[in-house]
């Protein structure tokens, strides 16, 4: 057995050996409590026949958990100062590739196919560069690519909104897409104290699995999420006032608007925040006609 990366002097020795410094706009800080990984891995439910997918491994605390648990793991890494560190930290397992990309630029479906091939399940378990967590969730999961679950680290405030319920100040449009995709739940919180250096903010471990079905069915899923994300322009607006500046000509177009709201039994004074995903369901199908395509 190896030592382990996430120990404070371990990763104190990694840093000194390659004159690391942290890059603040790369959001990176390094777990370096082996106790954390082994729950967020075990929270991940992998197996030999599972495929992992790391974004931002650092120094590859997480990522050697990973490869001992599955049967392979591919690590999205942005930052060209790691890729000797990583060599060296994980030079102990053949089961790892690390790719030198932005996961957002990246073609992660193709990856998959390179990568995966054989594997039953195909999980994401990272510690989530906190500054780009939406953006990369909503590109995995609109891409619609097999990811079965993602079991990640990110800010504890995103993972409040991301299992937020309707009538919350923390209930939004990404709430909702979530919500669509996949059944999230929060499984634990982590102190900073875990952390090298130490972030601002508090932060969570949420597990979202796929579903194989949304909880509604829509005529065109892009214009439910365009008519969600309008109706929380400015949160303490009506949905009627948001949906009239968000939508074309919306201004022009409020009796249609009305109309629309009207069919799909939502009160035009209601606020965003308070219709559930099958509302905004209703409401996407009964707007489509008039403002989608």
């Amino acid at each position: 057995m190896h030592r382990d990366i996430a120990t404070p002097g371990r990763t104190k020795e990694i840093l000194d050996k390659y004159g690391f410094s942290f890059k603040k706009s790369l959001g990176q800080n390094f777990l370096i409590d082996p106790n954390v990984l082994h729950k967020i891995v075990s929270f991940a439910g992998l197996t030999e026949k599972s495929g992992a997918i790391e974004i931002g491994p650092g120094i590859g605390a997480l990522t050697e958990h990973l490869a001992r648990n599955s049967g392979k793991v591919v690590a999205f890494e942005i930052d060209q100062r790691l890729l000797p560190v990583l060599e060296d930290t994980l030079s102990p397992y053949d089961n790892v590739k690390v790719i030198h990309k932005d996961i957002l630029e990246a073609d992660v479906a193709a990856v998959i196919g390179d990568e995966f091939a054989g594997m039953e399940h195909i999980a994401v378990v990272a510690n989530l560069p906190y500054y780009v967590t939406t953006p990369i969730l909503m590109k995995l999961l609109e891409d619609r690519l097999p990811i079965d679950s993602f079991t990640v680290m990110m800010q504890k405030e995103v993972a409040d909104r991301i299992s937020a319920k309707p009538g919350t100040k923390e209930y939004g449009s990404l709430s909702i897409a979530i919500e669509y995709y996949t059944e999230a739940q929060t499984v634990m919180t982590v102190p900073k104290t875990v952390f090298m250096p130490q972030p601002n903010v508090a932060s969570a471990v949420v597990h979202l699995k796929r579903r194989s079905v949304p909880p509604v069915a829509v005529r065109d899923e892009d214009f439910l999420f365009r008519v969600t994300r309008g109706s929380f322009v400015q949160r303490r607006k009506t949905i009627l006032n948001n949906l009239q500046t968000s939508l074309p000509d919306g201004k022009e177009r409020k009796a249609e608007i009305a109309e629309a709201l009207g069919e799909a039994g939502v009160d035009p004074g209601r606020r965003g925040e308070t219709l559930t995903l099958e509302e905004f369901g209703r409401l996407a199908d009964a707007l489509y006609p008039k403002f989608g395509g």
